[in-house]
């Protein structure tokens, strides 16, 4: 494909910054930023300009006027503000703030009723692409154990409520959560994107599994997927790292948007 892919941006935090990093240091301008929809437009504004970005600074509701790809890369308290104009004018959202979706599951209805696209970028998480496969026939059983860095779980209500003392987890993994994945996606709405990604793609938000550790051993989260099917057994371990930027936000999130707009405009593409 030689065309130019339009994106609007819907956030400019971290990851935001990140995808502008990447793309605008990118001399075939294959993907190109468009617009940039913030709530605080001064701020999004001079972040821009520190990359040559020199584009719209704009509101969410503006984003179906330009006709691109919009890249939540949002909140989870913002998530709906900025995908749901672009679902209702039927276009295509690239979503990463995931854990938002288990309380707004009507999104998808909405999408389906416009035709829209609502795309989640999983390439945080390993083994998505034999689950879709496997759930052709029949999955068993879906687990997610994860170990997260203490410092992420800071400000969380859950790890205050139970007294988890997370100075331990500085020396040793220690046990946080078990339960389904719509209940972890409660609980931890900010960090468990993955577990609702999870959940979608396999045998729902009730059925799938999660375990939660917290691991201050490790570089960066880890997550290890368990899947027993008809067709397949499963065990697959990924150790992500964090953003030099910010330390609870994982390196690929930036990365798996890229390879999500990547592959949507290849020729030749790999995976199910």
């Amino acid at each position: 494909m030689t065309d130019t892919t339009r994106i609007v941006l819907g956030g400019f935090g971290n990851v935001g910054q990140q995808i502008a990093a990447k793309l605008t240091a990118d001399p075939s301008q294959a993907l190109r930023i468009v617009a940039i929809a913030a709530r605080d437009k001064q701020k999004a504004a001079a972040n821009a300009a520190k990359f040559g970005l020199e584009v719209p600074v704009i509101s969410a509701s503006e984003a179906p006027q330009y006709g691109a790809i919009l890249v939540e890369c949002a909140t989870y308290n913002g998530f709906r503000d900025v995908v749901e104009p672009t679902l209702r004018a039927g276009g295509h959202v690239i979503a990463v703030s995931v854990g938002a979706l288990a309380v707004n599951l009507d999104l998808i209805d909405i999408a389906e009723e416009t035709g829209a696209t609502l795309q989640i970028a999983g390439g945080t998480l390993p083994g998505l692409d034999i689950i879709r496969a496997a759930s052709e026939d029949e999955i068993t059983s879906v687990t997610l154990t994860s170990h997260i860095k203490p410092s992420s779980f800071a400000h969380e209500p859950f790890i205050h409520d139970n007294g988890i003392d997370l100075a331990l987890a500085e020396q040793s993994a220690v046990p946080v959560f078990e339960g389904s994945a719509r209940e972890a996606a409660g609980h931890f709405p900010r960090h468990f994107n993955v577990a609702v990604t999870l959940g979608l793609v396999g045998i729902g938000l009730d059925r799938t599994q999660v375990r939660i550790f917290a691991d201050g051993t490790l570089p960066g989260a880890r997550h290890t997927l368990s899947v027993e099917a008809s067709a397949a057994s499963l065990e697959m371990t990924s150790q992500n790292y964090p953003s030099p930027q910010n330390n609870r936000t994982s390196m690929l999130v930036a990365l798996s948007i890229l390879a999500a707009l990547r592959r949507d405009r290849a020729t030749l593409r790999i995976g199910s």
